[in-house]
């Protein structure tokens, strides 16, 4: 059924009356396809994606290692050493680590210290930061930014995504404003054709002045004219359109010349876009997804800025290893032992302190640009509120406008027949007519667009 759809929808077939009033696209539909198959909505999609990836990147900070170091030296039928070091790392959180080692080294001039006995040296120990790396560490910090990153690219997601379905919109409005106006002028176009060859009949019969026929054809060239001029707007208007318009597998698709746009559009937009509660509600902008990205950049500089902190402190590591022979694994000797201290801390700390000062620079900056975003928002918001509202006042008020318009052209008509007006006052009322209804049409298109506007204000695609 699926298939069957799309066929009918984009390619086109023959159809019956009761069909043709199915050729028309409506905008849920427009949009609907637009969020599922269109390529920069699934790239917005991958943001997520290689946000996970990259905290699975990062939790492999904290992967258990193995690590085997082998070099032997053989010369002249001698064995000048064989040096076996195998280990089994496991990072933890804090910064401590466990590792389990065994060591089995032999030669005739191995290095003393690294002697072991006969079957081989094992080894249990843990080593502990007691300054830098204990209450957070590049490990830690890269785990906690990566989970963050998740939330800043699902709000990225949704800004992009918008940002398409914005555009797509603007699309779909300018198509239906130009097919209107292509209906308008084919209507006018017919009408001063009729009424040209009216002209010519009553020249013929003696009773209007030959002149009166140049006049007529000048209306008739002018609405040809437009008309024509409409066609291209409109032929453009959909290969915009079609830029939208994609299916499964990336397949680019072309709007079938039989479809028209949604007549009611005007009825149905703000039940489309959900912008009819925002305009009769206040709305919060606290989930709102570019407030939700400044929050999560700056709760990531936050992070950079207690490790730089940390790198304030003395690195002091201190470590402790258990030793015995394989054999006698389950004899605890803990008089058998290795320790390690390794100390370490610059006296000035310039780079250290520079690092900080430059981490605080950047979560003031964002916080900066936070509360700005937050007022911004809101202004914008109002604005569109009340540009809606405006809107909806004024399109009652065109429709006022072209419906006396039509009354005087409908009066000047009936004058005209019974021979006390003139085809000048007809053409002069008829171009009033016309231009009352193109202000409408434009009136309407700019109804959509600020629906559409504070849809992309309101930054919700889903």
């Amino acid at each position: 059924m699926k298939n069957v759809f799309l066929a009918l929808l984009f390619f086109g077939f023959s159809a019956t009356a009761q069909e043709i009033a199915s050729k028309e696209f409506t905008y849920d539909e427009f949009l609907g396809y637009v969020k599922k198959y269109h390529p920069l909505v699934k790239n917005a999609n991958l943001e997520i994606s290689k946000a996970q990836a990259n905290l699975m990147m990062a939790r492999g900070g904290f992967d258990p290692k193995i690590e085997v170091d082998f070099s032997k030296k053989q010369f002249k039928d001698s064995e000048y050493y064989s040096i076996l070091n195998s280990s089994f790392k496991i990072p933890t959180w804090y910064g401590i680590e466990i590792k389990a080692g065994f060591d089995n080294n032999e030669g005739i001039y191995l290095n003393p210290e690294n002697t072991v006995p006969n079957q081989g040296l094992t080894s249990l120990g843990i080593t502990v930061p007691l300054g830098q790396g204990l209450l957070i560490n590049q490990r830690m910090a890269d785990v906690r930014k990566a989970k963050m990153q998740l939330q800043l690219s699902e709000a990225e997601r949704k800004l992009q995504a918008i940002a398409v379905l914005y555009d797509a919109s603007i699309a779909y409005f300018n198509w239906k404003k130009n097919f209107n106006e292509v209906e308008l002028y084919e209507e006018y176009n017919k009408n001063a054709q009729i009424r040209f060859k009216g002209i010519q009949s009553l020249i013929i019969q003696g009773d209007k002045p030959a002149i009166d026929s140049v006049e007529a054809g000048i209306i008739v060239k002018n609405r040809a004219l437009s008309l024509e001029d409409s066609k291209l707007k409109l032929t453009k208007a959909k290969l915009e359109l079609s830029n939208f318009l994609w299916l499964e597998n990336n397949i680019p698709l072309e709007l079938a010349e039989d479809l028209i746009p949604e007549s009611q559009l005007e009825f149905t937009i703000q039940e489309s876009l959900r912008t009819n509660d925002l305009v009769n509600q206040d709305f919060s902008i606290t989930n709102h997804p570019k407030i939700n990205a400044l929050e999560s950049k700056i709760d990531m500089l936050t992070v950079e800025q207690k490790l730089k902190a940390n790198m304030l402190l003395p690195k002091i590591d201190v470590g402790y290893s258990y030793l015995s022979e394989p054999s006698y694994i389950d004899n605890y000797r803990f008089e058998d032992y290795k320790i390690g201290l390794n100390f370490y801390f610059p006296l000035f700390l310039r780079k250290e302190r520079g690092s900080l000062k430059l981490a605080k620079f950047k979560v003031q900056e964002t916080e900066f640009a936070l509360n700005l975003e937050r007022v911004q928002l809101t202004n914008k918001i109002n604005a569109q509120k009340i540009e809606i509202e405006s809107l909806l006042k004024q399109k009652e008020l065109i429709k006022g406008l072209v419906k006396d318009n039509q009354t005087m052209l409908n009066s000047e008509e009936r004058l005209f027949s019974f021979g006390e007006s003139s085809l000048f006052l007809i053409n002069t009322r008829e171009n009033n007519l016309v231009s009352a209804q193109l202000s409408k049409i434009a009136l309407e298109n700019r109804f959509y667009i600020s629906n559409s506007e504070l849809f992309k204000i309101m930054a919700n695609p889903d």
